[in-house]
């Protein structure tokens, strides 16, 4: 293990990993993409904060402004409008196509 780590460690970094996909994919498919997003952003967040409190990393001014540049953008993709989603008419995978003129 890293850092002479006990085997107990893997097993509950593996745990809260494993936990942090399945809750993004039992998110509904239209929202999907919105959902990612804002799990990477906090994803970010979290990673260093785990860092900091875990492995007592010291997070530079850079590191910080990066993730709160990512939780802005979380904030914005949370908040905006939603729209309704194109989907395929029945029998077809894909919306139909527009031809320009």
């Amino acid at each position: 293990m890293r850092e002479s780590k006990p085997l107990l460690w893997a097993l509950v970094e593996g745990l809260i990993l494993a936990a942090y996909g399945v809750v993004d994919a039992l998110q509904p498919i239209t929202e999907f993409g919105r959902t990612y997003a804002a799990y990477g952003g906090i994803f970010i967040a979290l990673a260093l904060v785990w860092g900091t409190v875990i492995d007592r990393f010291r997070p530079d001014r850079y590191d910080v402004l990066g993730a709160l540049i990512c939780l802005v953008g979380v904030v914005v993709v949370m908040v905006a409008p939603t729209r309704q989603p194109v989907l395929a008419s029945p029998g077809r995978s894909r919306p139909p196509l527009r031809h320009r003129r």
